[in-house]
């Protein structure tokens, strides 16, 4: 399981015409999961994620983690994190998640993360979603399990 996490001063998902998902400042994470994966790597991804430490204290130092900042968290089901990009000049699929595992443990990180940080937005498994966000500093992580 994959995340790649970016600090943002403000983050949307639109499916069509409807915003299914929109935080302030806080963290954007995109998620892949990977054929391999089940319960246990989404609670230690997590964990990382709800820990790692990208937000600045009061000297402006990345010492706080998400619930310490008080910011929104915005999770986005995306399979291409988990592409093979070694060989050639066209991505393979082949360590992803069927569709039907990675919404399953795309909807149990979700339903882990509303028990464990009170703002969670997210987008629509799935779906063609276009995402939009404003990235502070920029910070950028790519975090996994």
């Amino acid at each position: 399981m994959k995340a790649l996490i970016q600090r943002v001063s403000q983050a949307q998902v639109m499916v069509g015409d409807e915003c299914t998902g929109r935080i302030g400042a806080g963290m954007l994470l995109l998620l892949g999961v990977e054929r391999n994966d089940d319960q246990a790597a989404a609670d230690k991804l997590l964990s990382k994620v709800l820990g790692y430490r990208i937000f600045g204290d009061e000297d402006g130092k990345m010492n706080l983690n998400l619930p310490q900042s008080g910011g929104g968290l915005l999770v986005v089901s995306q399979f291409t994190l988990v592409a093979d990009t070694r060989k050639g000049l066209r991505p393979g699929f082949s360590s992803g998640a069927s569709p039907a595992l990675g919404e399953q443990l795309y909807d149990y990180f979700l339903q882990q993360a509303r028990e464990r940080h009170p703002e969670v937005a997210c987008g629509r498994f799935g779906a063609d979603m276009q995402v939009s966000l404003t990235n502070n500093g920029p910070v950028t992580f790519l975090l996994e399990s």
